[in-house]
């Protein structure tokens, strides 16, 4: 889920964001965009991957390893937050 403080725009239809905590930019292109869009709120890996693979001719095993690449990135820079999923 997206952490709160980050100023996000489209640029020529890539997202670009600026955190307001620390002042920096992020281009986040256009896949990254969509990822970002999707983590509005609290979902799974899963469902990112599914939607991506269901707009994006991709093989599934390429779109996990680099969505899992992309969230530890965001996470290790504070942008997003990180909820283990709970079973019932």
């Amino acid at each position: 889920m997206q952490n709160e403080g980050n100023i996000v725009s489209d640029m020529d239809g890539e997202k670009v964001m600026m955190s307001v905590s620390t002042g920096k930019y992020y281009n986040l292109g256009v896949l990254g965009g969509e990822i970002w869009e999707t983590i509005h709120s609290a979902t799974s890996v899963k469902d990112i991957v599914n939607r991506l693979m269901s707009m994006y001719e991709v093989e599934l095993n390429v779109c996990e390893s680099e969505v899992l690449s992309f969230l530890q990135v965001l996470y290790k820079e504070g942008l997003i937050q990180v909820q283990d999923e709970v079973h019932s």
